[in-house]
């Protein structure tokens, strides 16, 4: 795998997102040199604006963004541009209704929204690679342009494709995959309630059937699909503006969403990958985040933590500046003050080198009017403006961490076939959605950091093997490769643990008739000879493993073990009570361990401990639960990031001398933060 990020920051820099054509052009100036004043240095433009280049079909008209590049020139301001293909204009679907994508029911959507086409119609990509074409031809040898954003947040807003040429595509897609209808279904498994296929005109994408009873291994191909047509569309952008874009320019997009694998887009399309963060969906007024252990806005570390995996020195194209809204959706309390901030240094902390706040100032029109940004209607400083300054001043004084690797004790290991599958599979979707949100609150609550690591096509041992232990969840869906792979990362000294629901299902999501965990028992050695979800008329289910005790939650394996497998714990209660809950095997030089349960925070601990990784800082700093502790590491330096997500102070102890970079001042000894206060030390 060993992916050569194409580009990298050499600096952190700062950005916000403009929109000239919502504002009076009298405006531009003085919002520049506000901007530049507060430490912004660059602006995203132009992706929902189509329009203003292309008025009529045919018809390309340049000189509304000449004028503000030609002025962002002369105020030194940097420029990314964005392909305007989200928001196709109306004289476009007006005339060609068929790019316009639909629900499953076949009703179209229609113009006033975003998002609302299908990247598979042909009009629609004749028509986007033109006006991409045009735009880049104009502008990419700008010397004010600095990089391209392609399209924006591509499978927001829907992720699922419904139109007439969707299901066009999906049959090229199919048949190029499966080459013949006999193969066809025999991986769907259409002799199932008789859906046996005899001609390609037949096969759809997903469409509505009596009581939700799709076929699965349909369904799991469809997200494929879904990756596949996403993957060439931002493809076929990302093309045209190479031809024309100056050498140091970057492309990118800003993500991450839904049914695409993320990673083959990045590697294949973009030179870096950049994120939209607002963790302040965790306050949201529809959502009940009255305890902590949904972290709330701390989880935000879990999205950043996937981003890392796509690209570890990433950038922030839209960071949280303001209260979040639509007039159709979606409430929320403002930052509090120092949240912006806090917000903004989660991102880097997690291995951002570029932060963008979304956005300059509120828009006064339109379905995002309480989408606030950094001024509000009035156009006056206040007191977000003035964080803003006081965040420049930090994130320039820890210059340094700029390319610096993020230090993990364990990797988190997924593929995007089980991602898919848990689309699919309301089963797997429940173990897997609870234990992945377990271990992240277990990791943050134990200061033990984590990567996410994607078995990929191309992954290789040495991927692996930077990491001394691997947690795969429920990896249902594999095949030989992926184990294969895995068993030489604990042969050569690794330790691998899986979860229950492993190794039970083929490519194609069909149940394999093996024992389980099919073939993960070449690793783990482990047998399970029953299962079943935890019954909610019984009291939670436990084991002991010594004097421990461990929780065993949502779904169990009961196992037997085979020579060479050691029974770390028992069941304690339930009718499988004394039965096996976790196994250990040594293989070569590694361990593997299964553990016959769904993941919580309880027996995620215990884990860390069990296999010694907790607290992987603990000699620098002693932190309670309430403070995120990360670590950044470039050459011999370590930079340690302390964030309190709480409203009331905080405080910790360093343990060895270090330098609090915002001041400059060395310290040791009890060290305190405001409420929603960050600090940055080099560890000396």
């Amino acid at each position: 795998m060993n992916h050569k990020q194409k580009y990298k920051w050499n600096e952190m820099t700062m950005g916000v997102c403009y929109y000239p054509e919502h504002w009076d052009k009298r405006l531009w100036a003085e919002d520049l040199d506000r901007m530049l004043a507060a430490g912004i240095t660059v602006v995203r433009i132009a992706e929902f604006a189509w329009s203003k280049i292309e008025p009529e079909e045919g018809r390309f008209e340049f000189g509304f963004f000449d004028e503000f590049l030609d002025l962002c020139g002369q105020k030194h301001m940097k420029v990314i541009i964005g392909t305007p293909t989200a928001t196709p204009p109306v004289w476009l679907t007006e005339k060609y209704p068929e790019v316009l994508n639909s629900t499953k029911e076949g009703i179209l959507y229609r113009h006033g929204g975003r998002r609302h086409y299908n990247y598979n119609s042909p009009v629609y990509q004749k028509l986007s690679a033109r006006i991409v074409e045009k735009e880049a031809e104009h502008y990419g040898k700008h010397p004010s342009v600095t990089g391209w954003q392609i399209d924006n947040e591509l499978n927001c807003e829907t992720c699922e494709f419904y139109s007439d040429a969707d299901s066009k595509a999906f049959r090229v897609f199919l048949k190029e995959k499966y080459g013949t209808l006999e193969a066809l279904n025999e991986a769907w498994g259409t002799t199932f309630w008789n859906q046996t296929y005899t001609g390609w005109d037949q096969v759809y994408v997903p469409r509505n059937v009596l009581n939700q009873g799709r076929n699965p291994h349909q369904h799991l191909d469809y997200y494929r699909f879904l990756s596949y047509s996403t993957i060439k569309y931002c493809g076929m952008q990302a093309e045209i503006i190479r031809k024309y874009k100056k050498p140091e320019d970057f492309i990118t997009t800003n993500g991450i969403f839904w049914n695409v694998d993320n990673h083959r887009m990045e590697k294949e399309c973009l030179d870096v990958y950049t994120y939209d963060s607002y963790p302040n969906f965790a306050y949201g007024l529809d959502r009940d985040p009255k305890t902590a252990d949904d972290l709330n806005d701390r989880k935000w570390t879990m999205h950043l933590n996937e981003v890392r995996s796509v690209c570890p020195h990433f950038g922030i194209m839209e960071q949280q500046s303001g209260a979040n809204g639509w007039t159709t959706r979606m409430e929320g309390p403002a930052p509090r003050p120092g949240q912006l901030t806090l917000w903004a240094m989660q991102s880097v902390a997690q291995g951002a080198d570029f932060i963008s706040f979304f956005r300059w100032r509120t828009c006064t029109i339109g379905t995002e009017i309480y989408w606030h940004g950094i001024l509000d209607y009035d156009n006056r400083d206040n007191r977000k403006l003035m964080e803003v300054k006081d965040f420049y001043r930090k994130l320039k004084s820890i210059n340094a961490v700029c390319g610096a690797e993020n230090v993990a004790a364990f990797a988190l290991v997924k593929d995007y076939d089980n991602e898919w599958d848990t689309e699919v599979d309301v089963w797997h979707r429940r173990v897997a959605e609870e234990s992945e949100k377990e271990i992240f609150i277990a990791s943050e609550l134990n200061h033990t950091a984590y990567d996410i690591l994607y078995l990929q096509e191309d992954s290789e041992l040495c991927d692996l093997s930077k990491y001394p232990v691997l947690i795969y969840a429920h990896p249902a869906i594999t095949n030989e490769n992926r184990v294969r792979l895995l068993k030489k990362y604990v042969e050569s000294g690794g330790t691998l643990i899986i979860g229950c629901r492993s190794g039970y299902k083929d490519m194609n999501g069909r149940c394999v008739m093996q024992p389980q965990p099919g073939l993960f028992r070449e690793i783990t050695g482990s047998d399970v000879k029953d299962f079943t979800f935890v019954s909610p008329a019984e009291e939670p289910v436990w084991a002991s493993g010594g004097e421990d005790r461990i929780d065993m939650p949502l779904f169990n394996d009961i196992l037997d073990i085979s020579e060479g497998v050691r029974s770390v714990a028992e069941y304690r209660n339930s009718y499988y009570a004394g039965r096996t809950a976790i196994t250990e095997r040594k293989l070569g030089k590694g361990t593997a361990i299964h553990m016959g349960s769904a993941f919580s925070r309880q027996n995620t601990e215990w884990l860390f401990d069990y296999v010694g990784i907790k607290e992987p800082f603990k000699e620098a700093v002693n932190a309670p639960q309430e403070l995120e502790v990360v670590m950044r590491r470039k050459d011999d330096k370590r930079y340690l990031f302390v964030l309190n997500f709480q409203p009331k102070e905080e405080s910790f102890i360093l343990k060895q001398e270090a330098k609090l970079l915002y001041t400059g001042e060395r310290v040791q000894g009890v060290q305190s933060l405001p409420a929603y206060g960050t600090a940055v030390y080099e560890l000396l």
